[in-house]
């Protein structure tokens, strides 16, 4: 398997009890399963089979796990929140990738890329709880999966689905396998597609899109311990953007990558893993595409920008097992990748096609790490983890564009090197039908593109001297199951030096001696805690009730004020019904009000604006199984029944978008939203 892939079946070395919260349709119950050893902080999901309408990208699919918000832009291309963490605090691993959007502005973060369709299981691991998945990510990280098929004898098989909503939403899947026990091939295809949404108060919001996407893989098995697989993919769209004065015309995403996996080499090597990966995205924003372009003093043609990002990934991991009760995997990888632009500011006289690339960015790791399990006497494990990594840095610009005149780059041409340490312990306690733990966290997290380039520092138009930050977290929690009744409870308290907070609206002066506001980041010394709970319980029959509580709180201690873009609290509520053919349910979102907040102050994927007052949202889901045909599956329901206004307290503001009336402070979410969705799979 890919390596990602090997991390996902070696469950013993994952750190989490892994709760699958899609159930068998929506509208369906809501099955949470757990294995006989539940393992803490790992959730899966079936992004097939979702909770209520199915996501719109990556981010959207990850809603339903306590404890993640989402940044709303558009329709698309939001940004996952976990704890209060995004961007690169949150590690997003596509078949194994971890892959950087483009935009200097975060028009496509990883999960923008993400047709969630098209996968077949995304696994969610929380904390800094695992060392397994590239250096410091101290909220957690996504992995999205495909999940390498075995044919015991030659065969084909084929599946899809079809979705219509309002606002003229059409999403489409299909896929199709075909085998023999020595070789496979693999084909997905999927396309998303949606007009502008309106808010609860019927007002159209700039947020239609289009994306498409097509991957491939050709695997050889030529026998139960060996398995090799080369992959493909691309994909291509674009997005209309309510947060700001441009839209995505291109999301062109192209990726190779090759995977080899041997067990059983020997009584004390279960197995050896390789993967090599490379990702090129190039994206494409314009002013006058997707919305009317108005001239503006200066720009008398509309602008163009056209980033790129090339990722190029290898990975090798070994899995040990010195004694009946031990296990670890060891392993090295390495990450490269280059980041230019080209932008033309009067793209009818001067294409930006034309235009030369030029770099600015350049940044490279190299890890070598070692996680491992020990079961204990009595019942439970106690695992551990350590890791380093090498980090380097190059700045390649010569110019600086400050809202002025381009001022020359004091950091032109500098390196930088760091060494970054991390790791955990956690012990696990198995108490008959309920399952303990209790961890203890670092990880160091290298400042990423977007905090390094685009932005400044208080002291300098540069940002390229930001430090890492140090992260250590304490998680802790138990789960329960007996019969009908599962529940869960995880807690988690930690602090973060050298916090890379951005801050907008920081006094500055111009190339030409006029004062300016900039936005900068700034390091300070945070602290955040909180909890998720969780309970699944059969009430009567096919009747099952779901609840979950989310709560994350944050301090900015240096400035002492709250953490800037903490969630408010969050509780779901669900009641499900099935029969077996016929199956319905109900869901509740209530959102508690935001009365913590730092105006002007956040991450990479947003700014507090001020308080933010709670809403509740609620859903209705039907389904069928016809019994003439086993594969086949409808579904339907209404989102936001009773079309609430509202808009999230993680957020982007609105901007002035020609034809949408003026902004109305953040983004606002989608109001009542009609869907229908048909499934199949055959033989």
């Amino acid at each position: 398997m890919s390596a990602a892939t090997l991390i996902a079946f070696r469950c013993s070395l994952l750190p989490g009890a892994c709760f699958a919260l899609a159930g068998p349709e929506p509208g369906a119950a809501v099955e949470v399963t757990a294995s006989s050893a539940p393992e803490p902080l790992c959730t899966v999901l079936d992004p097939r089979q979702p909770r209520g309408c199915p996501a719109r990208d990556g981010a959207e699919a990850l809603r339903p796990v306590p404890g993640f918000a989402l940044v709303r832009k558009g329709g698309s291309g939001g940004d996952p929140v976990l704890r209060g963490m995004a961007g690169s605090r949150l590690g997003i691993l596509v078949d194994g990738e971890e892959t950087p959007g483009g935009c200097g502005g975060r028009m496509d973060p990883p999960t923008a890329y993400v047709l969630p369709g098209a996968w077949d299981r995304v696994q969610v691991l929380k904390g800094p709880q695992t060392v397994l998945n590239g250096p410091g990510h101290p909220a957690g990280t996504v992995l999205f999966q495909r999940t390498p098929p075995r044919w015991e004898q030659s065969g084909w098989a084929a599946g899809g689905s079809w979705l219509a909503g309002g606002r003229d939403r059409r999403d489409r899947v299909l896929e199709v396998r075909a085998g023999t026990p020595r070789c496979y091939g693999r084909a997905i295809g999927a396309d998303a597609r949606s007009g502008d949404y309106l808010d609860g108060d019927g007002r159209a919001v700039h947020s239609r899109y289009r994306r498409w996407g097509a991957a491939g893989a050709l695997g050889w098995t030529p026998g139960e311990r060996v398995w090799l697989e080369v992959r493909g993919a691309r994909g291509d769209g674009e997005a209309a953007y309510a947060d700001r004065g441009m839209d995505g015309v291109s999301f062109l995403r192209s990726s190779l990558g090759l995977g080899l996996e041997v067990q059983d080499c020997s009584p004390r090597v279960a197995g050896v893993a390789f993967q090599a990966g490379w990702t090129a995205v190039d994206h494409v924003m314009d002013n006058g595409s997707l919305r009317t372009w108005l001239p503006a003093p200066g720009a008398p043609q509309p602008t163009v920008r056209n980033p790129r990002h090339i990722t190029r990934t290898a990975r090798l991991a070994v899995t040990l097992r010195p004694g009946p009760a031990t296990e670890w995997i060891l392993g090295a990888e390495l990450k490269r990748s280059r980041h230019d632009v080209r932008m033309s500011r009067n793209a009818w006289s001067a294409p930006v096609a034309d235009r030369p690339r030029v770099e600015d960015a350049a940044l490279e790791s190299a890890g070598l790490f070692g996680e491992g399990s020990r079961a204990c006497a009595g019942g439970g494990r106690m695992v551990a983890g350590l890791r380093t990594d090498l980090w380097r840095a190059e700045d390649l610009r010569l110019l600086l564009p400050t809202g002025g005149p381009a001022q020359p780059d004091p950091t032109a041409g500098a390196r930088r090197e760091r060494l970054l340490p991390g790791g955990f312990v956690r012990r696990e306690w198995a108490l008959g039908p309920a399952a303990v733990y209790a961890g203890l966290g670092h990880a160091q997290r290298p400042p990423d593109y977007w905090e390094l380039f685009p932005l400044e520092s208080a002291g300098s138009p540069s940002a390229f001297g930001t430090g890492p930050e140090r992260a250590t977290q304490l998680d802790a929690g138990a789960s329960f199951r007996s019969g009908g009744l599962k529940a869960s409870l995880s807690g988690f308290c930690g602090v973060v030096s050298d916090f890379i907070l951005i801050q907008s609206g920081f006094p500055k002066w111009a190339a030409d001696g006029s004062p300016r506001a900039a936005t900068i980041v700034r390091p300070v010394l945070a602290a955040t805690w909180g909890f998720e709970a969780a309970v699944t319980a059969v009430l009567a029959g096919p009747l099952q009730l779901d609840a979950s509580l989310a709560c994350a709180w944050g301090r900015n201690r240096t400035d002492g004020l709250p953490l800037a873009q903490m969630p408010p609290p969050e509780a779901d509520l669900g009641l499900a019904w099935d029969e077996g053919a016929w199956s319905a349910g109900a869901q509740a979102r209530l959102v508690a009000a935001q009365d913590r907040f730092a105006p002007g102050q956040g991450s990479i994927a947003g700014l507090d604006q001020g308080r933010t007052p709670g809403f509740a949202l609620f859903s209705v889901t039907a389904g069928w199984r016809p019994s003439w045909a086993g594969g086949l599956r409808f579904s339907g329901g209404i989102d936001n029944l009773f079309d609430r206004a509202c808009a999230e307290h993680v957020n982007r503001p609105s901007s002035a978008v020609p034809g949408y009336g003026a902004p109305a402070g953040r983004v606002p979410e989608p109001g009542r939203t009609f869907w229908a969705r048909v499934s199949f799979r055959f033989p």
